[in-house]
């Protein structure tokens, strides 16, 4: 037996309701309603209303009692409350989101105006390669110009020579 010395639950034995004590809280509750009742039906039905949205919370809500201090709900407003032409505050998130944008597009423009540093670097490596292209080119002429001259030396001179050999 593998599970022999150890227990099935974690630390705390199961507690079990006393039939008697549902009994007792279930009629307590009855009275309540029956008291409860006839004074709220001299009651306004705005005050109904409050009550009857505490006491009738959709799901999960209604059955656990959220404690954290740093759980901001969200508030639901009127219509009339509602400002529409007033500007929409951005989260921090989106706010980021454009500022990194914004500084993008100022780091392209001034890139292909040339005043960022990697800008000059590239501007400065395109000169000398086009400065070594020009070079190159150069030399290729200087050297074809020199194998026409030299051939135009070396070339036999053909004369006129009759198949007989005689001219």
């Amino acid at each position: 037996n593998c599970l022999a010395g150890k227990k099935g639950h974690k630390g705390r034995g199961k507690q079990f309701s006393n039939p008697e004590e549902i009994d007792r809280q279930m009629r307590a509750q009855r009275e309540m309603e029956e008291n409860g009742g006839a004074e709220k039906g001299s009651s306004s039905e705005s005050e109904e209303e409050s009550s009857s949205d505490d006491e009738k919370r959709s799901g999960v809500e209604g059955l656990i009692e959220i404690e954290n201090p740093n759980r901001v709900s969200q508030k639901n407003k009127k219509v009339a409350e509602v400002d529409v032409s007033a500007p929409r505050e951005l989260s921090r998130r989106e706010r980021e989101e454009i500022e990194k944008q914004k500084s993008k597009e100022r780091y392209m423009k001034l890139h292909l105006e040339g005043k960022t540093e990697q800008a000059r670097a590239d501007l400065a490596r395109l000169a000398i390669i086009k400065k070594q292209r020009e070079e190159a080119a150069k030399k290729r002429d200087e050297l074809r110009k020199g194998k026409k001259i030299v051939r135009w030396y070396t070339q036999p001179q053909v004369s006129h020579v009759t198949p007989s050999g005689c001219l």
